[in-house]
């Protein structure tokens, strides 16, 4: 027994040593916390001054003649400000997006490692998947049982999910993702549409609107799948070109080793616009029906307002995404090809110098 109390004394003892050097670690901790902050706040002081300076010295130019040198200024005014949007990137930021305000209050929520970022984002596109598997499990089940209470359950995921999803796109948005403002919209229209399935009574109209937006969901999950393949391609190859800072989403596109460019997702793409439009037109037809309600005819609207955004936004991002496309497999050719012209300049170095050597040997 002694012998226990004394071998439990000793450890103890043991211990307490290591908790006084763990404690001065923290006072370490806790003083580098503090000269970071203050380098942070004095970058941003000097990132102002930069700026400043240079908006003042963009005017002295405005009434000067173009020449070279003037070009030249300019050119060099827009290289200083890509670079201080750079310097940003590492540098904290509140959340100045009305839906996080809101939430979260004025809270720090930026990333300041190229490499988290890149997580979070990749986070992001899996958490999109895993919802839209759920989603279509739960889409099978509905079209094998007709029950209320599991319609109700359906949309109240959506709710949740689409909730969700805004909060991190918002978050993204702040750690510089370039997010379209109508993915914003659209997201916060699905919140508004999937509380009208929530209160849509259990009537004639729903009955028959029912298979339409089973029919709608299961195609949808389809394609999200497809966006979430191609978006994955696309950051891994951004990843290895060293170009992680990309924090743009899944917004319309498909790309990877089996098929060549984004033509092979348009198609899909826009059959999911014509299933809303069809949708648009259902739910109106349903908004004439003798025990049709309210939710019928803002549904309407608001698929109608879905087809009519994604149509027009995705024939807006083609063009961008093509060329953005174009950019990455010219890098990696670029790339490839910097990589054989200095394993050749190596060999051939490598042979000079053992020959040199041979040659040394022999004399």
């Amino acid at each position: 027994m002694a012998n226990t109390v004394k071998e439990v004394q000793e450890e103890w003892d043991e211990l307490a040593e290591d908790y006084k050097k763990l404690d001065a670690l923290n006072e370490v901790y806790l003083k580098k916390i503090k000269e970071v902050q203050a380098l942070q706040d004095n970058c941003k002081k000097h990132i102002i001054h930069q700026r400043y300076r240079m908006q003042k010295l963009s005017q002295s130019l405005k009434d000067v003649p173009e020449d070279p040198k003037t070009k030249e200024l300019h050119e060099m005014f827009a290289e200083r400000e890509a670079s201080l949007q750079d310097i940003e990137q590492n540098l904290p930021r509140k959340s100045d997006r009305y839906m996080l305000k809101f939430i979260l209050g004025r809270i720090d929520v930026s990333f300041l490692n190229k490499e988290r970022k890149f997580q979070y984002k990749e986070d992001y596109e899996k958490f999109k998947l895993v919802c839209h598997f759920i989603a279509f499990v739960l889409c099978i089940t509905l079209s094998h049982y007709n029950y209320r209470f599991l319609d109700k359950i359906f949309a109240g995921f959506l709710a949740w999910y689409y909730c969700t999803i805004s909060i991190r796109e918002s978050i993204l948005k702040v750690n510089g993702s370039r997010i379209k403002g109508w993915w914003r919209v659209h997201h916060i229209l699905s919140i508004v549409s999937s509380g009208l399935l929530l209160t849509w009574p259990d009537n004639e109209p729903w009955e028959l609107f029912r298979v339409y937006f089973i029919r709608y969901t299961i195609y949808s999950t389809f394609t999200q799948y497809l966006q979430f393949r191609y978006q994955r391609g696309v950051l891994y190859r951004l990843k290895s070109l060293g170009e992680m800072e990309n924090m743009d989403i899944t917004v319309e596109g498909f790309h990877s080793w089996m098929w060549r460019g984004l033509t092979f997702l348009l198609p899909f793409l826009f059959i999911a616009y014509i299933f809303q439009l069809v949708n648009a037109v259902v739910l109106y037809g349903l908004s004439q029906h003798p025990q049709a309600s309210w939710e019928s005819g803002a549904l309407a609207i608001i698929f109608l307002v879905f087809f009519v955004g994604n149509t027009i936004t995705t024939l807006r991002v083609i063009p961008k995404k093509m060329k953005k496309n174009m950019y990455i497999q010219y890098k990696i050719l670029s790339n490839k090809f910097y990589e054989t012209i200095s394993d050749s300049v190596r060999k051939e170095s490598s042979k000079d110098s053992t020959k040199k050597e041979s040659e040394v040997k022999q004399t």
